[in-house]
């Protein structure tokens, strides 16, 4: 399963790459709005991260009509082959996706909230679907049986879209996620952290140099 940070963050992006395991970016217009930075370079330097690599970095439309949505999307996959392009799951988005997923351009088809809408997303060929569990999961539903139920109906019948799990709010999910078969997962830089840091591995490395320096002493 891919990893994903979702952020607009420089340093939380290069941090996280710095690990080996980032395998791309999600940003969306709210994400882009709290960093204090013209868009254009606010692009620039999250791809100079990825530069020289297959990683993906999602950029989103911010147009409400089809025609509008085609003409923002060709323009922001022209920006790097790096490059996927966010379009919401409302009528237009759809639209749209089936548009520029003729045109060759990758789409991630967001705002994703029920299997239903997964399944029109795929038939216009999205390249991603994000459903967003912790949203789900606010208002009382089961947001990792909405990924069960799109990865049952993609398996039924064969579809290429990618599940990117999205919305998430804890480090288990990421691994229900995998559990899932999930194709991305993608997560704000305090869940990134939580994936590899542990209180007990803290703990046992503590430990164990306590008694490797106290092991070296005796010898001294």
């Amino acid at each position: 399963m891919k990893i994903f940070l979702d952020t607009a963050n420089i340093d939380e992006i290069r941090k996280a790459f710095s690990l080996g395991v980032l395998d791309g970016v999600t940003t969306n217009p709210s994400l882009a709005a709290k960093e204090n930075k013209n868009f254009d370079q606010l692009v620039k330097e999250i791809l100079e991260v990825f530069k020289g690599t297959d990683g993906i970095v999602n950029l989103e439309v911010v147009s409400e009509k089809a025609d509008d949505m085609t003409r923002e999307g060709l323009k922001l996959a022209n920006i790097s082959k790096n490059v996927v392009v966010k379009i919401p799951c409302i009528e237009e988005g759809l639209k749209a996706c089936k548009i520029l997923s003729k045109a060759k351009v990758r789409v991630n088809v967001t705002l994703c909230f029920s299997a239903s809408q997964a399944l029109l997303a795929a038939k216009n060929g999205a390249y991603f679907i994000s459903p967003f569990i912790g949203r789900l999961d606010d208002q009382n539903d089961n947001g990792m049986r909405v990924v069960e139920e799109i990865k049952k109906i993609y398996m039924n019948y064969s579809f290429k879209t990618q599940i990117l799990v999205a919305s998430v709010r804890t480090a288990r999910q990421v691994v229900e996620a995998a559990v899932i078969g999930a194709d991305v997962c993608t997560v704000p830089y305090g869940v990134f952290e939580k994936l590899y840091k542990h209180p007990l591995t803290d703990i046992g490395q503590k430990k164990f140099l306590e008694d490797w320096y106290s092991y070296k002493a005796r010898f001294r």
